[in-house]
């Protein structure tokens, strides 16, 4: 037990570190949502529990049944496909829409000529004739609602087999210790990185790259979604 006590600790913190999929989405997302530390955190800490506790549950699962780890790990390589092809819809979609939003908040000049001949110059955005969106009911964000239903969809491949099933050989009571230690130092590690990362990116300058956010957010999500696909990430 002590050994897969310190396994699970090891895996849960490598397995997040070296999947950029577990961080890089909140922080990009934070950035372009402008969302605030504690709603980062929720939806970090959210996500990271649904993607941790659906492989306990479908562990737990199949050690109350007898199922073989074998057809186990078939179903995790099932959703891991599954919770990748999202990552790479769901990174396009906003891609596009962000590259929309950011050719919609390009200022134009205009030059307006007066009657004693005088003129001036003015600068506005595609957006400028939305003046009175405060009249309008606010629309809710589904974004975080998107990356949770992914994150549940993803599996933690090595929890499963590696762990649960060796651990459970002992005793059910050495399976859950083995689990929690596995989610908590998973999801502290998503936290730690995400939090980090996200203070980071605040202080970098972006300059006019910052209409950009939406589409940048997009891009990274669709490229984690191809390297979970296509690198084994």
């Amino acid at each position: 037990m002590e050994i897969l006590l310190i396994t699970a600790a090891s895996i849960g913190f490598f397995h997040t570190l070296f999947g950029p999929d577990h961080y890089l989405p909140f922080i990009v997302m934070a950035k372009a949502r402008k969302w605030s530390v504690v709603k980062t955190t929720w939806v970090t800490f959210l996500c990271g529990l649904g993607h941790v506790g659906s492989s306990i549950l479908l562990g737990s699962i199949g050690v109350a049944f007898g199922i073989g780890v074998n057809k186990l790990v078939f179903i995790e390589s099932g959703r891991g496909n599954i919770a990748a092809w999202l990552f790479i819809a769901f990174g396009l979609v906003y891609f596009i829409w962000g590259m929309r939003q950011a050719y919609r908040e390009k200022s134009h000049k205009h030059i307006h000529v007066h009657s004693d001949g005088t003129y001036h110059t003015h600068d506005h955005t595609h957006e400028d004739r939305h003046l009175h969106v405060h009249d309008q009911p606010k629309k809710k964000n589904i974004t975080p609602w998107v990356l949770f239903v992914i994150f549940v969809l993803g599996p933690c491949e090595p929890l499963i087999p590696i762990l649960m099933y060796p651990a459970a050989t002992n005793s059910i009571s050495g399976m859950i210790l083995v689990s929690i230690v596995f989610a908590v130092v998973t999801i502290t590690t998503m936290l730690g990185i995400v939090l980090a990362g996200s203070f980071g990116l605040n202080y970098l300058p972006l300059g006019r790259l910052e209409r950009f956010t939406h589409a940048i957010a997009g891009a990274t999500i669709l490229l984690s979604g191809i390297g979970i696909r296509f690198l084994g990430l």
